[in-house]
């Protein structure tokens, strides 16, 4: 989305003239601003401002809403299914361009766990997101209601796997939330429910440095989450999670959110990949060894000119795609009026990390932050970065009005099974048999 929508103003002459047409394929008309999703599934943040509308922001593009399968970038041709190549049953359709570029970001990357393919809920899209809140919040509905003391148990226990920034706020997030939410209920308090990171290295968010993971850890296990370290998650069959220290915890919630991987599409393409599977790419963030290529993101293993270290590549984070995408556009445009192309170079600046309402951590241009200014800087950071004046004012408004009253603690389960409801009134009567006659 930033690549197109830089694009479209340095080509805005030509796109005028009918010169030039940039066409945006993707699964979903929105782009997911994914640093807002723990505060979605909290209900801080309402779903509808933590995405942002590609055919609003993208006027002067083609938007295809469908899903690339294969690129042929020798005939210069994507292949692609669409919602209407659903519908007509026609089969898949040939686009073909002129430049490429490539930034599906990344997927969630699951290990063979038994279980985790039935039982698992991953943290990488609001529909995630907010289907877990729903959870939480029905599995405390289950809890207050069954006489079961093991389901009950099972039902207030909930595990997340992965250390990292996605599984620890939307860790300390949810259990702010649930924590909040339980004073609602007459037969649950807040130390009932039990709340398990699970994490196989020593340590979490490696990003904020050593010192503010050691702050994180403290200020986690002080609200009585259980930190695992060194520790791995084994088997979540029948629904008991069964962790490498010998641990089983009956569960009823385990969220992965240990890594992830890039996009599968990047393996059907004819384009060069590095052992982890992303493209290699130049500093100029073209595709190494081929003409019209192009890619930013957590798809492009891009060398870092500020490192000082050999071989050294631009993490996959949000931090390097949104202002590898800028120059991106730039450089496409460049090159289409035969102008010097530029490097992307940018020295990371630093972390910052939620840890649930009013606390954080932050480790920026060498300065520690904890507490409650890592949480401000958390948000003031991530509310400049957010698209468009339209999405910083309704954050902050919302931002604003939480402040001021309670939480919401409303669970909308049904969203996600919509015709339930009436397929069920519409369905025949049950058949009793004949009925006896008078």
């Amino acid at each position: 989305m930033y690549t197109a929508l830089r694009l479209q103003r340095q080509l805005r002459a030509e796109l005028r003239a009918d010169d030039a047409e940039i066409t945006v394929v993707t699964p979903e008309p929105y782009m997911t601003y994914q640093p807002f999703l723990p505060e979605a599934a909290a209900g801080s943040i309402s779903p509808r401002h933590v995405v942002v509308p590609l055919r609003r922001v993208l006027d002067r593009c083609r938007i295809v809403i469908g899903e690339v399968l294969s690129v042929d970038h020798a005939k210069r041709t994507a292949t692609l299914s669409t919602l209407a190549t659903a519908e007509e049953g026609t089969g898949t359709v040939d686009l073909t361009y002129d430049e490429l570029v490539i930034a599906p970001g990344s997927v969630s990357r699951t290990l063979p766990v038994p279980g985790l393919a039935d039982h698992g809920i991953g943290f990488k899209t609001v529909e995630e997101a907010i289907g877990l809140r729903n959870h939480v919040i029905e599995q405390m509905d289950i809890a207050s209601s069954t006489r079961d003391p093991a389901i009950r148990d099972a039902a207030l226990t909930f595990v997340f796997v992965g250390g990292g920034y996605a599984g620890v706020e939307a860790l300390a997030e949810l259990e702010d939330m649930a924590r909040y939410t339980a004073r609602y209920y007459h037969n649950i308090k807040p130390e009932d429910l039990r709340w398990v990171l699970v994490e196989a290295s020593d340590r979490i968010l490696p990003e904020v440095g050593e010192e503010m993971g050691k702050y994180a850890i403290r200020e986690l296990r002080g609200r009585n989450i259980d930190v695992r370290l060194e520790t791995r998650l084994e088997s979540c069959e029948d629904r008991i999670a069964v962790l490498s220290d010998g641990t089983r915890l009956p569960t009823r919630t385990v969220v992965w959110t240990a890594g992830v991987k890039p996009a599968p599409v990047l393996a059907a393409t004819d384009l060069p990949l590095n052992e982890r599977g992303r493209l290699r790419c130049t500093a100029e963030l073209a595709v190494e060894g081929v003409a019209h290529a192009w890619a930013a993101g957590d798809a492009a293993a891009v060398p870092d000119v500020t490192s000082k270290a050999p071989g050294t590549e631009c993490a996959p984070n949000a931090q390097h795609a949104v202002r590898q995408a800028k120059v991106l556009a730039e450089n496409i445009a460049a090159s289409l009026r035969g102008q010097p192309l530029k490097e992307y170079a940018h020295a990371y600046v630093g972390s910052v990390a939620s840890l649930g309402l009013h606390q954080g951590v932050a480790h920026v241009y060498g300065r520690k932050l904890k507490g409650y200014p890592a949480w401000f800087m958390h948000r003031a950071y991530h509310l400049s970065r957010v698209p468009t004046f339209n999405r910083k004012a309704r954050v902050l408004a919302e931002w604003t009005l939480s402040g001021l009253f309670k939480r919401e603690i409303v669970s909308l389960g049904s969203l996600e099974h919509p015709r339930a409801e009436f397929e069920l009134a519409a369905a025949p009567p049950p058949d009793h048999g004949d009925k006896p006659s008078s």
